[in-house]
């Protein structure tokens, strides 16, 4: 379970003089692979920033829109459609903190933590009453989540038993490339959220 983390300032405050301890957290985690990452990658893991656009909220259909409902509900995301989305990342010598914020209403925050190293560890993100073990794979420059576990109110549960996710970000043409979806065996397609986001100035 994930210890007290200091929550960060999330204004543009709370990223001054962080950079060398952001910098420890990430890049010692990640060893020799931090820098297989974009360079815009590894410029937002370390001196942090905020990234705005538009994106895609997708539900599935049928029994699988109910569950994606539900599912965003959850994860305080305003429905299906279209809509605004900014992520503020700041850092500190703990951990790296998003707070996302969809149409400027509904905010969602994620503390992740390391734990060892890429070789021999994981991540552990907190949103909520929810912890998920991650990992994190490199490939062709992006950085690609895989979940290893989950934890409920602190209570360990097997990957089954929650709706498989998918999570990347990449760089397209110096903008960032995002996806994070949720599916189920039994199901399909439930949720997904999605876009092209650049840094604000």
């Amino acid at each position: 379970m994930v210890g007290p983390a200091r929550r960060a300032n999330f204004s543009a405050k709370g990223t001054v003089g962080l950079e060398n301890m952001a910098k420890n957290i990430v890049q010692a985690w990640l060893g020799d692979n931090f820098y297989q990452l974009a360079p815009e990658l590894q410029q937002i893991h370390t001196k942090g920033g905020v990234l705005v656009g538009e994106i895609d909220v997708i539900l599935g259909t049928g029994i699988s829109k109910f569950i994606g409902q539900r599912l965003a509900k959850k994860l305080n995301i305003p429905g299906a459609g279209k809509m605004q989305l900014k992520v503020d990342i700041s850092h500190d010598e703990q951990a790296l903190y998003w707070r996302r914020v969809f149409n400027g209403t509904h905010q969602v925050e994620s503390i992740f933590q390391p734990q060892g190293t890429q070789q021999h560890g994981y991540w552990l993100e907190t949103t909520g009453p929810l912890t998920m073990k991650l990992t994190v794979d490199v490939v062709d420059s992006a950085w690609h989540w895989r979940c290893l576990g989950f934890k409920f109110l602190g209570v360990p549960l097997p990957v089954w038993l929650f709706p498989q996710s998918k999570a990347y970000k990449r760089i397209e043409n110096g903008q960032y490339r995002f996806f994070v979806g949720f599916h189920a065996p039994l199901f399909g397609h439930l949720l997904s959220y999605s876009g092209l986001l650049q840094v604000q100035s």
